[in-house]
């Protein structure tokens, strides 16, 4: 079932938490809508569901428009983030529970009920815990019962609010590689609320990107990825380092060094930002006369096949107010270590990839 909103606004007392948001999400898409805490993703997916009215704006379901349609009505499987399970019942009755509830005529018999569930806990691969209360569960297991009670009324749309929130890190990258293969098989519309961009990444088959209840960008992981749309954007996603600079002629000027801007050629001495990621910085140590960034290593950590650099710029610069903070680099261990450097040591390094955002014009 594919969902249209369009132009929902939310205000709680003094608080905009959504301004004007339109989305379209089609049919049998697995949609991530990601960004910080109070950006209004979970407002946003609450009135999708029918748990908030929007102020104004308009929900539609298949083209219909289900706006001012009862929750109970629209067909819509919701999971929590904290479960929401029925310590007093079963895993079996748990998942039941939906079915049971039908109006009489809607209602499947004993029988039908049985297999369903059955069928349901065999999907989610915990069959084998049907008798079991949930308080004798695992975190994991426990989501997973959780959406096994949400599909068992067939939705046509599920929704998940930051549904692996409160599992250790090891269980949520095990889970949403599950969620992801459950809805390959499954092809429900399904929209999940994250703050974590990795989780978004990985599972989504696009991602929304919120900010301060407006959507920043919408497109394929690869694309916001490789793309962001706006400082935000690129700074949300993963790590990065900020550098303020001068943009003239398809040139960026920061820290000494510049970086090629072709798609700013038209701009005469604006002030720009430079967004760089550690894994897009050259490490070199530094000799006389070197053009780059001159820093010192501070700390240096090395994981597996990563060395994470921290670098101290060794100058402020008058044009670069964010000189003097913490530079961010990666690169191979092995290479780390070929440098032999050490705590202390001073380094030069060079952007070999930036995106740059105009801050605004300013005449020669």
């Amino acid at each position: 079932m594919s969902i249209e909103i369009r132009n929902a606004s939310k205000r709680f007392g003094d608080f905009h938490a959504l301004r004007d948001v339109s989305l379209d999400v089609d049919s049998g898409e697995l949609v991530a809508l990601l960004g910080p805490s109070g950006c209004g993703k979970t407002t946003l997916l609450r009135i999708i569901a029918g748990l908030e009215t929007a102020d104004t704006g308009s929900i539609l379901f298949a083209g219909e428009d289900t706006t001012d349609v009862h929750v109970r009505d629209r067909q819509v499987g919701f999971v929590f983030q904290h479960y929401a399970l029925f310590r007093h019942m079963t895993v079996f009755e748990n998942v039941a529970f939906g079915l049971r509830v039908k109006p009489r005529g809607l209602r499947p018999s004993e029988t039908q009920i049985k297999a369903k569930v059955h069928d349901l806990l065999k999907l989610v691969q915990l069959d084998w815990l049907a008798d079991r209360y949930p308080a004798q569960l695992s975190g994991g297991q426990r989501q997973r019962i959780a959406l096994a009670r949400a599909l068992a009324v067939e939705p046509k749309v599920l929704l998940l609010d930051e549904p692996f929130g409160a599992l250790d890190a090891k269980v949520r990258k095990e889970l949403r590689r599950w969620l992801r293969r459950l809805h390959d098989e499954l092809h429900v519309t399904s929209i999940f609320v994250t703050h974590d961009q990795e989780e978004a990444l990985e599972v989504a088959d696009r991602v929304v990107l919120m900010n301060s209840g407006r959507v920043e960008q919408v497109g394929s992981p690869q694309d916001v990825w490789d793309h962001p749309a706006s400082p935000f954007v690129y700074g949300f996603l993963g790590d990065v380092n900020l550098f303020h600079g001068r943009a003239h002629e398809g040139e960026v000027h920061v820290e000494g060094i510049r970086i090629d801007s072709p798609e700013h050629r038209e701009l005469r001495n604006g002030k720009a930002l430079a967004y760089v990621r550690p894994h897009d910085l050259d490490i070199e140590r530094y000799s006389p006369g070197a053009s780059g960034i001159v820093a010192t290593l501070s700390r240096a950590i090395v994981v597996g096949p990563i060395a994470r650099l921290e670098l101290e710029p060794v100058e402020s610069n008058p044009d670069n107010p964010g000189s003097g903070t913490i530079i961010e680099a990666q690169l191979p261990a092995q290479q780390f270590r070929d440098l032999a450097l050490a705590e202390g040591d001073t380094v030069v390094a060079r952007p070999r990839k930036a995106r740059v955002f105009v801050e605004d014009w300013v005449s020669p």
